[in-house]
Formats: structure tokens, sequence, C-alpha cells
């Protein structure tokens, strides 16, 4: 029996969620045995010594004419038969197993004009989300959100048995630390953020999805005497400028402190007096729930995956779709003003101490495993 399994994801980056889970995932699989190969277009960073990687050079231009190329690539790599799994953490067709990090392409695009719909990128999208949860399919999905899997199974029809709903899965260094309050005051004194300032964070690679622009605008709506005391932190991988530009047309650029992804991320979050996180789209949101380990309370929209938790812990307040800019203006200044903070600190670490937040990783890697043995997950 074959001990290399192939992990195959577009490009890999220190800082993404996708990619700290994958990594996560693929380490835990080698410490039970495997060898494990990882096929990609992109690798930025250290590469780790228990990791095969394999990169796939394409000519393509395009997204998705890249996605369709590496998934022709993958699929000539594995036809060998010497993996006893491949898994796949974007979606292309013969996979064994798929980390659903991705949403619902059918269910974004279905009002989409006859145009777009006859456009390259919509037939390949297309194309390798069917090749995936078409009841035809042989592929285990791992489902990190119980809304999402249910749009797969109206448009796909996708078999029960095929589809695994796994807990969160945040690392264990996100818990608040016994130090919080010497950390956070520590981080507020290097930024220049005073003790009675209000310190408000967003946490996201990909600053258009994330609604970093929401955010922006929302703190510039703030009554000027919380505008005046209050700073922006907005930390990930993507392109500061066009929002420094909006900052500083809204009259906030020195109020917003743009960061690149980092390592300390829990300093910020027991420093912060809120998190924002008014995303367009969001499988998941896993800051939302690193959030709630270092009893920071949340802003979010509804359509993050994991905005239920947020509701459930009563750590905060959510937006519910349709989005209305307005109502988050209002609702960041009411929740900077609250008396509830502490409150909602307090449910958040309960929270986290009572419920599974932490398994993700273990689980996945436990369904994959039994996949490459040929056992039912």
């Amino acid at each position: 029996m074959s001990l290399k399994l192939a992990f195959c994801l577009i490009k890999y980056f220190p800082y993404g969620g996708l990619q700290r889970d994958f990594l996560r995932i693929a380490e835990i699989c080698h410490r039970s045995g495997y060898r494990i190969e990882v096929i990609t277009l992109d690798w930025v960073g250290p590469v780790p010594e228990w990791l095969t990687l394999r990169l796939v050079r394409v000519r393509c231009v395009t997204n998705h004419a890249r996605r369709l190329a590496l998934a022709l690539e993958l699929s000539r790599m594995t036809s060998t038969g010497e993996y006893a799994a491949t898994v796949g953490f974007s979606k292309m067709p013969g996979l064994d197993v798929y980390f659903a990090a991705d949403s619902c392409y059918a269910a974004k695009n279905e009002k989409r004009n006859i145009f777009y719909r006859l456009s390259g990128r919509y037939r390949v999208y297309s194309f390798l989300e069917k090749a995936v949860f078409s009841a035809a399919s042989p592929s285990v999905v791992l489902m990190l959100s119980e809304a999402e899997k249910h749009l797969y199974q109206h448009y796909y029809q996708t078999p029960e048995e095929r589809l695994f709903l796994l807990p969160p899965g945040i690392s264990r260094d996100r818990l608040r630390p016994l130090d919080a309050a010497a950390l956070g005051a520590g981080l507020r004194a290097e930024l220049g953020v005073g003790a009675d300032s209000y310190l408000v964070l967003l946490v996201g690679s990909g600053f258009k999805t994330k609604g970093v622009d929401r955010a922006l605008l929302a703190v510039a709506s703030l009554p000027e005497e919380i505008r005046e005391n209050c700073f922006l932190v907005v930390i990930g991988k993507d392109n500061f400028s066009p929002f420094a530009r909006l900052a500083k047309s809204l009259g906030i650029a020195g109020r917003v402190i743009f960061f690149p992804g980092r390592d300390d991320i829990t300093r910020f979050l027991v420093a912060a007096d809120l998190l924002i996180h008014p995303a367009y789209k969001e499988n998941t949101g896993t800051v939302l729930i690193e959030a709630l380990a270092a009893g920071l309370p949340v802003l979010a929209t509804d359509v993050c995956g994991y905005s239920g938790h947020i509701r459930q812990a009563q750590a905060g307040l959510v937006l519910t779709s349709p989005f209305v800019q307005e109502r988050l203006n209002l609702l960041l200044a009411r929740m900077l003003l609250s008396r509830h903070r502490n409150a909602w600190s307090r449910n958040a670490l309960r929270y986290v101490e009572r419920e599974d937040v932490f398994s993700m990783p273990e689980k996945a890697a436990e369904i994959i495993i039994k996949v490459a043995r040929r056992q039912k997950p």
C-alpha cells in the first residue's frame, strides 16, 4: 500500500487562512506515517523539511486558465497510481478528498447575465465545481460551513454520505495568554495608541473581499469625538495602496495603520477593543473564532460562515443581509461606546472553554487517512 499523499493548492503563502489549514492537516498526515508531496503553482516562504514540493509551471495569464492548467497537470501526475490519495484545496476533477474552503460558485453566480455565463471564466469554474460536487463524483468533501453544505446539495444533489462537516480549527496559541494586559499595553505603546483610545482591528488577506472599504467608511462616519480617538489596524496580504487612498479621501489616513501578514496576531487581538469583519463573502472567517479565543468582541456580517459562533457566544453583533453601510456605521459606534464590551469579552472566553474550536485539522487528517486506506470515513 502506498504511503504517499498528494496535496494540491493554487498558491501557498504563510498568512492565508486556507494555507495555514493545509499545512497543519498535511503535517498531521505526515506524523501518521505518510510522505507528503505538494503540487502547486507558487510557494512563498520556507518549505518544511517533511514535505516534497512540486511546482507546476504554466504560461496562462488568467486565473481560471491557471486553475484549469493545474487541474490537468495534477491529473497527469496522479495517473500513475503512486499516491494513496489526492487531497485538493481547490476544486478540480479526480480528487479523493476536497477541503471546501471556497464558497459555492453556482450560488454566487446564479443571477449573472447570459454574457457572463458564456465566458471562459464561468465555464471553467463551473466545470471544476461540478467535478467535485456532482452526484457522480467520488470525491469526499470536508465542509467548513453548514450553510455552504446546503447550497452545494441544492445545486448538485451531492450525497450526504460524501459530505463531512468539520468544527473550527484555530491554533491554541490564539488563546488569551495570562499576560494579555501587558502584551496589549506594549503593542499599543509601539503603535502610539493610548490606553484611552479605541483600537479597531481587521485581519484578513484579500482586502476587497474582507470589506476593508466598508470598515474605512464606518470609521470615517464615527461621531467626531469618537473618530478623533479611534485607530483602525488592518493586517493581511494585499495591495494597501487603493485602501490607503480611500482612507486619505475620507480624512482618516492618520488613523489607519496597515501591516502585511504577521506572526504575532495574538498581540493585536489582546490589544484591540473590537474586531471588525464586514466581509462581502467568507466561507468561514477563522479570525472570528480567534477573536473569541482572545476575548475580543466581534462585529461581523452574517455572510461569514462562522458568524453563528458570535451569536451563540453572545460575544458581539452580526449584521444581517442585505448589507447596509449605515447599519455598520451605527453598530460600530454603538459597540465602541457600549457598556457590554466586558460582558462580550467574558462570554467569548467562556464559549471557547466549552466548545470544540480546535480539532478541525485532526479530524480532517483522520478522514483523509481513512480514504487513503480505502476505509469508509
